[in-house]
């Protein structure tokens, strides 16, 4: 080596000093992607259980106060008139006294579907005595119900929760 030249000015030695080093930045980004997508992988997941359980909290709210305005449009029943609703919009404005009567606020969408698309349980004259759901994915809340939605173990899925009223009779499933 002459003396006075830099030594990065050799030829081969700047080269020599960085092979070491080449492929590290490539790796570690490699491996910090895999890390960041099991992350990701694994909230995606837990966001899934939070929102189920939201459907689910929502579901026991809406049937719930279906259930309780089937109650009260059945126990208001003016005498000669029908006991139980054909549809559910009769629940929105009752009229059959000489005041309408306002049993459910609005008519509520089933939070699994997203539409109002109940099953209606029926009684043997057609009258709507309860309504569930058509979702058949699988209940988080097993146990712990509010008394008469489910009964016996553990509803395995959310369309066995059943929300209807006591006063009436056995019912039969119908269509909408």
């Amino acid at each position: 080596m002459p003396i006075g030249e830099p030594r990065s000015a050799i030829p081969g030695a700047a080269a020599a000093r960085r092979r070491p080093a080449r492929g590290h930045t490539y790796l570690l980004l490699l491996f910090g992607l895999a890390l960041g997508s099991a992350a990701l992988a694994r909230l995606g997941t837990q966001w899934q259980v939070v929102a189920q359980r939201e459907r689910e909290t929502e579901l026991l709210f809406r049937g719930l106060q279906i259930r309780d305005a089937l109650q009260r449009f059945h126990a208001q029943t003016p005498t000669g008139q029908p006991a139980l609703p054909q549809q559910l919009e009769q629940l929105l404005t009752d009229t059959r006294a000489p005041a309408p009567r306002h049993h459910l606020r609005r008519l509520y969408a089933d939070p699994f579907t997203g539409l109002p698309d109940w099953v209606l349980m029926r009684d043997a004259t057609g009258g709507i005595v309860g309504v569930h759901s058509r979702a058949d994915r699988p209940a988080l809340r097993r146990h712990g119900l509010p008394p008469g939605v489910f009964e016996g173990g553990a509803a395995v899925a959310v369309s066995q929760w059943r929300f209807a009223i006591a006063a009436a009779p056995a019912a039969s499933q119908g269509a909408p």
